[in-house]
């Protein structure tokens, strides 16, 4: 017999994924149960590569909830639906997962392979399933948020302007959440380096919002053609799988 997927947490995990949360704090409390129960399966060597992921996720949501309820965006109703549409995404590529269909993005199956071995280190885990969230799942999500409200990815508008508002919170808990993931030695080159690992890893996640973005964009163009939709649906799922299988790789770690 076949162990599941998600082995002693497998029925859990099918139950949390049964349905998609319908606001923003529905979104946090599914990532806080389900990171519970990720931290509950069998531990590898270090840890487990997809709790990495979420719990990063799961920091940035809460972030962006509190900054909600704070007034910190001008078009809260985007980024709230925005923020829906996203975790919706990752959520079904989770629920492929366990159903093992051939559907689940190339993207997040390199992630998910690790789950079993060969043990991935934290910081590349987590930038792995960042990879696949926001070079495969946002652009499509960002399509879908639009569609519903009636508007269009247009630059430079309030919409736009919240979008890059997130930028700023990715920037303010980049640090502590990357020296998280960090071996003992790892902390003390981090500690002669200075500012410059967060700098960087900060114009990465900006720089990739902002080609998500512009696919956005291209995707909004064509998404009446569902040819055209399935061609850049395929390219940025090959693309974001080739380079999370670089993240998780031996050189992708060492360069972390």
């Amino acid at each position: 017999m076949t162990e599941p997927v998600w082995g002693p947490v497998h029925q859990d995990i099918v139950g949390l994924l049964a349905d998609h949360p319908a606001d923003v704090p529905a979104v946090v409390d599914h990532l806080t149960k389900l990171q519970d129960l990720l931290v509950r399966l069998p531990p590898l060597e270090e840890s487990c590569p997809l709790a990495d992921f979420n719990k990063l996720y799961l920091v940035i949501t809460s972030t962006v909830l509190d900054g909600l309820y704070d007034d910190r965006f001008t078009d809260p109703a985007f980024l709230a639906r925005l923020d829906v549409e996203f975790a919706a995404r990752y959520f079904d590529a989770l629920r492929l997962w366990t159903e093992s269909s051939p559907n689940t993005p190339r993207a997040w199956s390199c992630l998910f392979k690790r789950m079993r071995g060969p043990d991935a280190r934290p910081l590349p885990s987590a930038a792995a399933g960042v990879n696949a969230h926001i070079n495969y799942d946002l652009p499509f999500a960002l399509v879908t948020t639009f569609d519903s409200l009636e508007s269009e990815p247009v630059d430079g508008t309030e919409q736009h302007r919240d979008y890059l508002e997130i930028n700023k919170i990715f920037a303010e808990r980049i640090p502590g959440l990357r020296r998280g993931y960090l071996d003992h030695w790892q902390l003390m080159i981090d500690m002669l380096n200075g500012d410059i690992d967060d700098w960087y890893q900060g114009e990465l996640v900006e720089y990739t919002r902002n080609v998500a973005w512009r696919n956005a964009q291209k995707i909004w163009r064509c998404r009446h053609d569902p040819e055209a939709r399935e061609c850049e649906r395929r390219r940025l799922d090959d693309n974001a799988a080739r380079f999370g299988r670089l993240l998780l790789s031996p050189l992708g770690a060492f360069l972390q």
